[in-house]
């Protein structure tokens, strides 16, 4: 009888999300995502996976974000047959998303060749497909929150609200190999108490392990209040000196409908009716009909604000949505006086690329960085204060003015992953992954030094740590990083 847990993806690292769950012989995946970040980050995506897709009983998905769900296409590929449990949200989303991805790789593919065909190179082919898209998405088997079912013998789950992004969850896992029963709870992405939209994140009482992410478990979001004091001092200060254009990078799925919802809320106290707001993004538009559609998922106040304003729903008024590739090139002949919402959010692709071009380079902008960003990326090099930035193969000078607005970001910050942690009973033994080194340090410190959250035993996950689940609450490990290949 055995029952282990071995770590293929976000170890020392935020994205490329990745668990493999064995009971007795029998193997099931939680996420698979890509891996996300510079070129040769997102060149790992290319290496096989460290165990076999055909022997994968069953994947079980936390949320929509590809750096959870970006390689289930390229898992189907190679031969994965299994179901896909997830939450309903989250099905529609990922039906939008990996789509918007089989593109990309398709349009990287075919860039990339360009270049190999020029040394004489044999050329490559895309990650995945919009083929392999379809093909897995056969697989989704929806669920709701609360729903117990078994998803291989020895393993149930129940989906908890994470309150990430829609359709998010964390995972409750009870596992049984005959002879020891235990029970992991898998955060998922953890989002925040009283941000807009999203429902708060649910609390778990008791597990025997609890594996929680750790994006930023080395740092204090600034305070709601303070956030939306923030952008009306962007606006204003905009607005009164006449500046140029504002552009916010953000994620598709979560980001937009989040900025979407706000601007309509404080369109008058922040003086919006001067603004042009545009949702340069086809994916993060259909993404906002999956949100409207979800609408009993929403909380009370975001329900009794459309209640109380019927055929002016607030994720659709006052914006300008963006569809075409014209419509999007036709922007950069504005010079002032639009607000553009465009991904990626990490400023790795898409129409913010565009964007950024004509417009870094021009002091009278704006740039707010709304979410996080990964070592390598564009955006990540804008917050660390990068005095010139390569887009479309132009080198540009960073003359905008750049704003890192951390309070809306969607992921939980230190204080609040120790606070959904602390309320377990006995501080059962706890695994971060999820987050960079540096963060996850600092989090296992706060967590040591601090009696009230002291985990029984801890430790940060590394690539490929195999964890012996039956030996709970001692975490003992079968064998750690390389030994595991």
């Amino acid at each position: 009888m055995s029952m282990t847990l071995t770590f293929w993806g976000a170890t020392g690292e935020v994205t490329g999300s990745c668990h493999l769950l064995e009971v007795n012989g029998k193997q099931l995946l939680l996420d698979c995502g890509m891996i996300q970040g510079g070129k040769q980050d997102e060149a790992r995506n290319r290496l096989p996976f460290a165990f076999e897709a055909p022997a994968i009983v069953a994947v079980v998905l936390s949320h929509a974000h590809i750096d959870h769900s970006g390689r289930l296409p390229l898992l189907a590929k190679q031969g994965f047959k299994g179901p896909i449990y997830t939450h309903r949200a989250t099905a529609d989303l990922c039906a939008i998303m990996l789509r918007d991805a089989a593109m990309l790789q398709q349009r990287d593919a075919e860039r990339q060749n360009v270049k190999l065909a020029r040394k004489g190179q044999d050329p490559i082919e895309p990650l995945f497909t919009e083929e392999d898209v379809d093909r897995v998405l056969e697989l989704f088997v929806p669920l709701e929150y609360g729903t117990d079912l078994q998803v291989m013998e020895g393993v149930s789950v129940r989906f908890r609200d994470a309150g990430h992004i829609l359709g998010s969850a964390l995972l409750e896992l009870d596992i049984d190999d005959g002879k020891h029963r235990k029970k992991m709870v898998f955060s998922g992405d953890l989002g925040r108490a009283g941000m807009p939209i999203l429902k708060d994140p649910e609390f778990v009482d008791r597990a025997d392990l609890v594996l929680m992410e750790s994006t930023y478990g080395n740092r204090l979001h600034r305070s709601w209040e303070d956030t939306l004091a923030e952008l009306k001092a962007i606006f204003g200060r905009a607005i009164s000196e006449s500046r140029g254009n504002i552009l916010i990078p953000a994620f598709s799925v979560g980001r937009a409908q989040e900025l979407l919802y706000l601007f309509h809320l404080y369109a008058k106290d922040w003086d919006l009716s001067r603004w042009t707001v545009c949702l340069d993004s086809p994916m993060a538009i259909e993404a906002t009909k999956v949100y409207i559609h979800h609408y009993p998922l929403m909380d009370e106040d975001f329900k009794r604000f459309v209640r109380m304003h019927p055929g002016n729903h607030p994720l659709m008024a006052n914006v300008q949505f963006i569809q075409s590739t014209d419509e999007s090139i036709a922007l950069n002949d504005i010079h002032q006086g639009l607000i553009i919402i465009a991904g990626s959010g990490m400023c790795t692709g898409g129409r913010i690329r565009s964007h950024l071009e004509h417009n870094l380079w021009r002091s009278e902008c704006d740039i707010i960085i709304c979410g996080f960003q990964a070592l390598g990326t564009p955006g990540r090099a804008l917050v660390d204060g990068v005095e010139e930035l390569t887009v479309n193969g132009k080198s540009l000078k960073v003359a905008a003015t750049i704003h890192t607005v951390g309070g809306l970001s969607a992921h939980a910050d230190q204080a609040e992953l120790m606070r959904w942690y602390g309320h377990f009973v006995d501080n059962p033994p706890l695994v971060l992954v999820h987050g960079e080194t540096e963060s996850q340090e600092e989090l296992l410190q706060c967590l040591q030094e601090d009696p009230n959250f002291r985990p029984q035993t801890m430790a940060a996950a590394k690539l490929g740590d195999c964890l012996d689940l039956a030996a709970l609450p001692e975490l003992r490990w079968l064998y750690q990083g390389k030994q595991a290949q």
